[in-house]
């Protein structure tokens, strides 16, 4: 299956740079994924599509402030470090610019308090590295780090928890889930109220948000490892939803992965707690076996995320959704609007 099956121009003026005032104001393109009807209406308007009974899942994942700007100590070249997954207490795998020219046993300064040493190189700018400082980690990195936005977003973020969920809770992630940020605390009260389950699964977000499709055939791409944590009362939410004949409702990509691989894994059996690393690819001729329709945003051109909601939908309502939202001028990426796929 070709990538450029899933490629579509998209005019630069609807990457959205900055978010809405007010959560719950972008626009909602609801899906049939049976029949491609389309509905043009506001993300409030949700509610509409709730079921008694249904459970919404959400990836209560938290960015961590992940980009440092540093200088290399031997030669005082610039330097940039995108943190991307913790692997065992100071050390950490991570994008590092330019990847060319830090090789192994460079160290990169951030100021005074922090600095980095190369232990290992990777493909493509990765490497592991280990911090050495003084104090807790956390504490400098909220300091010296920034928050990682994509690089199609140029506009400064003045409030960092505008690109964080109002659920964010377990830190780890180098990028939002995204289709979370349309969420207040109000609306998830009024979808408890009309009779909805709300359940948390965490998937820690990295490289594969960052790395673009490589390959020109789907099936030679390889997904990046990330974090996933199934907690006790989310599988048994599950299942009592399940046995009822309500829908599961995954909130975004990274919650869609996180139940799809744990479907995977107990496979004709109820879900357990669970946690590990994934590098689930979804994409069309995939079986779902949690997920029943989904809450998400719009993606870009031939990304996994593009064939992850066409294996949900279907290749040729996906792509006429988009052309639709491109034709009325919807907000695209991370601080668009969103889709529901039902």
């Amino acid at each position: 299956m070709k990538v450029d099956l899933y490629d579509f121009e998209l005019p630069e003026h609807l990457i959205a740079q900055v978010p809405l005032k007010d959560r719950t104001a972008s626009r909602l393109l609801a899906l049939n994924k049976q029949t491609g009807e389309i509905r043009h209406q506001h993300f409030g308007d949700i509610l509409d599509y709730f079921n008694e009974g249904d459970t919404l899942i959400l990836n209560d994942t938290r960015v961590i402030p992940a980009r440092l700007f540093g200088t290399k100590k031997d030669t005082g070249a610039k330097a940039e470090v995108l943190l991307l997954t913790q692997l065992e207490g100071d050390r950490w795998e991570a994008l590092v610019k330019p990847g060319k020219k830090i090789k192994t046993g460079a160290v990169i300064q951030f100021g005074d308090e922090l600095e980095a040493v190369i232990e290992e190189e990777g493909d493509m700018g990765m490497r592991v590295l280990t911090f050495r400082y003084e104090g807790i980690f956390q504490e400098i990195l909220d300091r010296l780090g920034e928050m990682p936005l994509p690089p199609y977003i140029k506009e400064t973020l003045d409030d960092r928890e505008r690109y964080q969920t109002v659920y964010a809770k377990h830190e780890g992630s180098a990028a939002a889930p995204t289709a979370g940020l349309h969420f207040t605390t109000e609306l998830l009260e009024a979808i408890r109220a009309k009779g909805v389950s709300i359940g948390f699964v965490t998937l820690h977000v990295g490289l594969g948000t960052f790395r673009p499709m490589s390959v020109d055939t789907i099936e030679d791409h390889v997904m990046h490892e990330e974090y996933y944590s199934l907690p006790a009362e989310t599988a048994e939410l599950i299942n009592t939803t399940k046995a009822r004949g309500g829908r599961i409702v995954a909130v975004g990509t990274t919650s869609a992965r996180t139940l799809e691989t744990v479907a995977r894994d107990f496979t004709g059996k109820p879900l357990e707690a669970t946690s590990g690393w994934t590098q689930i690819f979804i994409y069309p001729g995939h079986t779902f076996g949690l997920v029943d329709a989904m809450i998400t945003n719009f993606h870009l051109p031939k990304s996994t995320l593009v064939m992850l909601v066409s294996a949900l939908a279907g290749r040729d309502h996906i792509m006429a959704a988009y052309e639709e939202a491109i034709r009325e001028q919807y907000r695209f990426f991370s601080f668009g609007d969103a889709m529901f796929i039902y």
